[in-house]
This record gives structure tokens, sequence and C-alpha cells, in this order.
């Protein structure tokens, strides 16, 4: 009896608190590290401009990441350290040379539930409530640790530096678009966001990294005016156009002299016939082109869409022509085409369905047009074909098979396969494309 008492005395029950603090010290930078690491900064940021002090301290103090993270392994690997110390001279003491194991086993599983899964478990939960509670007594750990944290830091990248590790600390840990990018990726697999809202907002965080070469409608396809044309047949094709807007070329089709709006036009006509004496075909040969072409705007082929975009809504105007490093005409860009790269497709009453790029046949297959760039077809059939050498799926076939081929001829590249169905001169106009 007097031996049970006496191991039970005011040491022990001393030895057993300290041992429970340790304990709750350890989960609370367990905790701690899961919940300003696993915290959003773009969260904490909304609630610090709504007026929270700590997710404002949770920002500054997640700024430099290895810091935080260094001070807080210090401070939870002291006070594990001497729980288990503690923990092993009392259970010595009580048990024996036994002591030892069963201190090590008593020990893991508290230390395993209430200071690393219990906390974490709940960090992970709520990560940016957490994130602001522990701001305040963590930046106070922060500050105290600084000077063993930034000796351990130099002594760290010394040892990196042997084996030909370098470190940069001004690097940004985490890269905003990626995680982004992931985030959405992720949120899309999991069904929680729907496929539209991933592309549109893809589509925007991608406009700074593309190029204008990458989506302008190719000078083969422009639907140009002819200067020298008799007027009524330029105010026919006007008519006949499903577009507002029309280069001009004189002489060369390389040789372009303007851009006609179509409301300028009808402008120019109404002008010349309503109130005149003269007939509709009189009055229309004092028309002069010169007088409603609106002078061209020419645009670099490397140039970025995002920069694009804030040059059309700069100088008010939707439409460039583009053109590459020797001023020869390579297309043409609208503000629809890079508006198109973050809402899709923009159709409207004009577009004949017979423009579709894409449509299903009976058999499962896919009939694309060969000018459809890879990035359309992608988002429209969440396909994961490459784009690096190639924009449109035509070039990604002519790279691939390394040569043009004939109407007929079948490939099988990235796990699909391409069957070629019309080819016009040296153009691959329509393919047939089908999972492997």
């Amino acid at each position: 009896m007097d031996n049970i008492s006496s191991n039970f005395d005011t040491a022990f029950w001393i030895t057993s608190a300290a041992i429970l603090c340790l304990l709750v010290l350890s989960g609370f930078f367990s905790g701690s590290e899961t919940a300003l690491t696993a915290a959003s900064r773009g969260k904490l940021r909304t609630q610090a401009d709504r007026g929270s002090r700590g997710a404002g301290r949770a920002l500054q103090i997640t700024e430099d990441n290895e810091k935080l993270i260094g001070s807080v392994l210090l401070g939870n690997n002291l006070v594990n350290i001497l729980a288990t110390s503690l923990a092993t001279a009392l259970f010595t003491r009580m048990f024996g040379e036994s002591g030892v194991a069963l201190a090590t086993l008593v020990m893991t599983a508290l230390v395993l539930v209430f200071a690393e899964v219990l906390p974490k478990t709940y960090a992970i939960t709520n990560a940016e409530i957490a994130a602001a509670r522990v701001s305040a007594p963590i930046q106070m750990v922060v500050t105290l640790f600084a000077p063993v944290v930034s000796a351990v830091r130099l002594l760290v990248r010394g040892v990196l530096r042997i084996f030909g590790v370098r470190t940069d600390p001004g690097a940004n840990v985490l890269a905003v678009r990626e995680e982004i990018a992931g985030a959405l990726q992720l949120g899309h697999s999991e069904g929680v966001v729907e496929k539209e809202d991933r592309d549109r907002i893809l589509g925007a965080l991608d406009l700074g990294e593309r190029t204008v070469e990458e989506i302008m409608l190719h000078r083969s396809r422009i639907e140009m005016l002819n200067a020298a044309d008799p007027t009524d047949e330029i105010l026919a094709q006007c008519l006949d156009s499903s577009h507002t807007r029309l280069p001009v070329y004189r002489d060369d089709p390389e040789n372009i002299v303007g851009v006609i709006h179509a409301k300028d036009l009808l402008r120019s006509i109404h002008r010349l016939t309503v109130g005149s004496e003269k007939s509709a075909e009189e009055a229309l040969v004092d028309f002069n082109l010169s007088d409603v072409v609106k002078k061209p705007y020419f645009v670099p082929e490397t140039t970025t869409l995002d920069e694009q975009m804030r040059q059309f809504l700069r100088i008010r105007s939707h439409f460039a022509l583009v053109v590459d490093e020797y001023g020869s005409l390579q297309g043409l860009i609208t503000l629809e085409d890079i508006l198109e790269e973050i809402v899709g497709e923009i159709t409207d009453e004009f577009d004949p369905a017979a423009d579709m790029q894409v449509r299903r046949t009976d058999d499962g297959q896919f009939l694309v047009d060969g000018a459809m760039t890879i990035r359309d077809l992608n988002r429209a059939l969440d396909w994961s074909l490459p784009d690096d050498e190639a924009n449109t799926v035509a070039g990604l076939v002519i790279h691939e098979a390394q040569t043009i081929p004939a109407s007929g001829q079948v490939f099988s590249f990235h796990g699909f396969r391409f069957e070629v169905t019309a080819r016009k001169d040296n153009r691959i106009t329509r393919l047939k494309i089908r999972p492997l």
C-alpha cells in the first residue's frame, strides 16, 4: 500500500499535468501548421478586407512559408520530445526497466490521436477559421524562434548546396494560376464545377499566354471587297455577307487599303438616294468608296490575346488585320474571337447551321472542320489532343503524317482515329474523328 501511494505522490501528478499540457501544445502546433498551410489565401484576403484582424495576421505570417513551417516544427518537436522524456521518466519510476517500452507505446498512441490526427482533422475541416484564430500566438512563436529558424535555414541550404540543390528564397511557392487551374480540374472531376464554368475561367486565365496567331481567321478564308468593283457589286457582296466589317483591297489582296462597315455604307447610300431627284442607279454613280472606308488597323501575329483585347478596348475598335514580321497579311482577328476563347462559340441569326465545325454522325464519329482549332475541339468534346505543334486539327494531322494526306487516308495517333474526308488543293477541309 505504501509502495502504491509513493508512486502517486506530488511529483507524479505534477509530471502527469506537465505531459498533458505538452500534449495540448503539440496538438496546437500540429493543427496550426495544417490550418495555415491549407487555408486559402483568397478566402483569407476576403475575410481581411471585411475587417478580420486574425485573417490579416494569417496572411502576413504565411507570406514566408519556410519561416512559418520552421518555427512551428521547432515548437512541435520541442514539446513532443519533452513530453516523451517526462513520460519515460515517469513510467520507469513506476514500472522499472519495462517502463521505457510502455512509455513509448502510450505516448505514441496519445500523440497520434490527440496531438496529430484530431487537431489536423479539425484544421483541415475549418482551415480559414482555425488559421485566423491561431494567427496571434503563432505570430509570437515565429518572432520568438526567428533567430534559431534563420540559423537552421542557412544550415539546410548549405547542405542542399553540397548535393547540387539550389533554393530560391524569393521564389513564390504558390503559383496562383496553377492553383486555380488545378482546383477547377479537381472540382470538375468531382462534379462540383460545371464544364462550362471551368472552360470560361481557364479561357480567361490563358489569354496572357496565347497569341493572336493561334485564333486568327486565316487569310485564305477572309472575305474581301475589291475597290475596283462597280458600286452595285460592292453593295450586293456586302448584303450577301454575314459580316458587318469587310477589308477592302486594291489590285492585290495583300494590299489592304481599308475596312468598310456595313452601317457606314448604308449611311452613305441613304445620303445619296433619299431626297435626291435622281434615280437610285444615277445616284449611285456619285458613290465614292474611299469616303466610307476606314483606315485599316494592323497587329503583329505574336501579340498576346490579353494585350490585343486591351488594345481593342483602348482604340474602340473590334477588328484588326494580322501581319507577320515581314508585313505580309496572315489573317484577321476580332474582339468576338477573343471573347469566344472565354465564353465559347458565339453565333447569331446570320451564322448558318452549315458552319458548325463539329457534327456527330449516326455511327458515333465526329465530322470536324479542318480549320477548327485543336483548343476549340478539346473544349467542345472534352478531349486532350496536344496543340504544341499545330493550332488546327488539319495542321495536327499534317504534322503527324509528315505529308499532306489525300482524301480517304486514315491515321491513328494520340488515342484517336483520323480519316480525311475532304481536301481542297493543299488544305484538309474536313475530317472524321473518333476515339480509339
